[in-house]
């Protein structure tokens, strides 16, 4: 079983609170707690890479931290090809899978999702 925070609305609140709130789960979890992980995509997604607003730029550095501490966050590689970001993403350490793929795993190892 795992854990894992999905990130898709753009709102600041969903963004800043959905990207930080993982790395104090992280910071409080015991050694039996099951593994974290994040899936951005949608609206959320769009903001990966940017750096338009103060928003945009605190929101990459929270996910550059995420990573960092070692926290897997993956991302829809549709959507990133789309945007043409795919390399950039992979460069940044993201795992971008197919989003209907990352569902059916999350369904299928029964997963409790958070959703921002």
């Amino acid at each position: 079983m795992m854990t894992v925070v999905h990130l898709f609305h753009d709102d600041p609140d969903s963004l800043l609170i959905g990207s930080r709130l993982p790395r104090r789960m992280a910071d409080a979890a015991r050694p039996d707690d099951p593994p974290l992980e994040v899936f951005v995509f949608g609206a959320a997604q769009r903001r990966l890479g940017r750096a338009d607003t103060d928003l945009d730029r605190r929101f990459n550095e929270q996910i550059d931290e995420l990573l960092a501490a070692g926290i897997p966050v993956g991302a829809c590689i549709t959507l990133a090809r789309a945007d043409g970001l795919e390399d950039a993403l992979r460069a940044r350490g993201l795992s971008l899978v197919i989003a209907r793929d990352a569902f059916l795993r999350y369904s299928r190892e029964g997963a409790t999702v958070i959703g921002f």
